[in-house]
């Protein structure tokens, strides 16, 4: 068979838990002789046109697509919050992988900043499509279900103000998040309500909200057309069926690791020997290595060492707040990442896991390599994690965030030698690859294609058409301390590109106040697409002010990042361009 895959981020520069389920998969798969593909998505690393989010490459007998997206206006839309779980774009170009690929099945592993229109996508080509769910995207815009102070979040009320105020509370100022928390969710929610269906006058982040508003409707809905969804835990099939995923669609199948690295041997600690603790994981402040890292200071000082394996770059100043916790300890070692083909290798070395979560962690894939290992886990008891560690059997479990359990937990495996040789021979081995592949196989079937169903709200997706180049032009550009209200490209009487569409720019906003300037707003980002043969000498950029002045600025002035101050509160500059050619010099 031809099967696609699609996930959010893959390797080789991602390789977390759900891109290691996908490799893996893809990986058991073409051994088996099936053809696969993956599209991926990956964060652009600058502002880039429209037909330039698209590469290739190949990957250990597969072939990659991969969409550079960003939380910038794209295609024809310029909502960020739509982008993010409904791009079009991204979709168009998956049309345009389908029909190039012609797969038997696709596999969705995860969708987020691809959007769930891929599965219009696939419904409206007649594919059997099936989605593993390994986090709460599909219902939860932070994919976690968890609100601030580590409260868990059932989900989205009716009209989605709770995760209004969520979403605020983390991208908004302090005022902001004050306010939201003191908001009940029923008013939140009307509050909502009446902006979407417009009973409010619009207002600066109307737009967003209403996107908002529809997020869980459109996704569950396009859940709910798939062949089957493939629940890994209890506890996901429980919040899908909650938040209006039809029952009946749900099979499960819990996920699968390549076991054959693993020896299985009892983890034993010699007398006087410390006990190893070990965090594998991002290093960010959900995933709890905070948590560990207190509850493993009031441990007595040599009878434990803790090993923190994860990026430093993922979350640079909680890194740098966990190095300062540690305080130079050298019991405490930061051990960066590690190749997932090491991963037996490097729980061989520990007698014991944590996995200190304050999140609804659904199961993470670590689980199952310490089972295969024979190390017990010390676990937050959410119930996707208790699902596999029973306490005081295999493993251990303390309320999240409670310092002094974990602690508590840690001690007795330094007071008792034997309880960590009984609670090791209890770890059972998990799934393997080849299992979870066999599950899968089985419900692909024979791959036929299915009759396009007369979905409401099934819209026919036309593949990506692209021209043999496209010229553009990004930047940002200040106009009276506040953003413009158009930017366009002209050469003599001739408009060649322009656009209302403005993305936050922080960045310039927070450097120009550092500057003693008084501005207003952060929407200054702009992309003009533009067509071919743009002369750069006679070109000219205008820039109009909320009040109508034009500020009008040759292109040839402007260097590529390099910020100009045009006078007064206008400022201007340009971060990346391609016109195509340049002006003829020569004589």
């Amino acid at each position: 068979m031809k099967i696609l895959l699609t996930v959010h981020q893959f390797y080789p520069n991602y390789f977390s838990g759900t891109e290691v389920l996908t490799y893996s998969t893809a990986k058991e798969l073409v051994r088996r002789g099936h053809e696969v593909a993956v599209l991926t998505g990956f964060p652009a690393q600058r502002q880039l046109a429209d037909t330039e989010r698209f590469d290739e490459y190949d990957l250990d007998g597969m072939q990659v697509f991969r969409f550079h997206h960003a939380f910038v206006p794209m295609g024809e839309q310029d909502v960020l919050t739509e982008l993010e779980y409904d791009n079009e774009l991204a979709a168009q170009y998956f049309a345009e992988i389908v029909g190039r690929f012609k797969p038997d099945v696709i596999h969705f592993f995860h969708l987020s900043r691809l959007g769930g229109r891929l599965i219009d996508v696939a419904i409206g080509a007649g594919i059997p499509a099936y989605y593993t769910p390994t986090d709460f995207w599909s219902v939860c815009p932070t994919s976690q279900l968890l609100l601030h102070g580590g409260k868990v979040c059932p989900g989205p009320t009716a009209h989605a103000g709770n995760c209004v105020k969520h979403v605020g509370e983390l991208t908004r100022g302090k005022r902001v998040r004050h306010v939201t928390r003191l908001m009940p969710d029923a008013v939140a929610d009307l509050a909502v309500k009446m902006t979407a269906n417009g009973t409010l006058p619009a207002y600066p982040l109307s737009r967003e909200i209403t996107a908002m508003s529809r997020r869980k409707d459109f996704l569950v809905t396009r859940v709910n057309w798939l062949s089957r969804v493939v629940s890994p835990t209890r506890l996901m099939t429980g919040v899908l069926v909650h938040n209006g995923v039809d029952e009946k669609v749900i099979v499960n199948s819990g996920y699968g690791i390549d076991t054959g690295h693993y020896n299985a041997s009892l983890a034993a600690r010699a007398e006087g020997e410390p006990l190893i603790v070990g965090f594998i994981g991002t290093l960010a402040p959900h995933k709890g290595s905070h948590v560990l890292l207190e509850a493993f200071k009031r441990l007595p000082v040599g009878a434990a060492r803790l090993k923190i394996y994860g990026n430093p770059a993922d979350f640079p100043d909680y890194f740098t707040a966990l190095q300062k916790h540690a305080g130079g300890r050298g019991d405490i070692e930061f051990c960066g990442t590690f190749p997932n083909h090491e991963i037996a290798q490097v729980i061989a070395g520990l007698h014991v896991l944590v996995v200190p979560s304050l999140w609804y962690e659904n199961h993470p894939l670590v689980l199952s390599s310490a089972m295969a290992a024979k190390r017990p886990v010390i676990c937050s008891d959410f119930p996707g994690l208790v699902e596999v560690i029973k306490h005081d059997w295999n493993g251990m479990s303390f309320p999240p965030g409670d310092v002094g359990a974990l602690a508590d937990r840690l001690g007795r495996l330094v007071k008792e030698p034997a309880l960590l040789a009984q609670l090791s021979s209890n770890c059972q081995p998990p799934k393997s690859t080849v299992e979870y592949v066999n599950d899968l196989l089985a419900l692909y079937g024979t791959g036929e294609r299915l009759p396009v169903p007369a979905h409401p709200g099934l819209r026919k997706i036309a593949p990506l058409q692209r021209g043999e180049t496209q010229g553009f032009l990004s930047g940002w550009a200040v106009t009276d301390f506040a953003g413009p209200v158009r930017v366009s490209l002209r050469v003599g009487n001739d408009t060649l590109g322009e656009t209302s569409r403005f993305m936050p720019r922080f960045d310039v906003r927070d450097g120009l106040k550092r500057g003693g300037a008084g501005v207003k707003a952060s929407a200054f980002g702009f992309i003009l697409k533009l067509p071919e043969g743009i002369d750069r000498d006679t070109a000219e950029l205008v820039c109009e002010a909320p009040g109508g002045r034009a500020v009008i600025t040759p292109m040839r002035t402007l260097t590529i990042g390099k910020g100009v101050h045009l006078g007064g509160g206008d400022y201007i500059a340009i971060d990346s361009e391609r016109l195509m050619w340049q002006a003829n010099t020569q004589p």
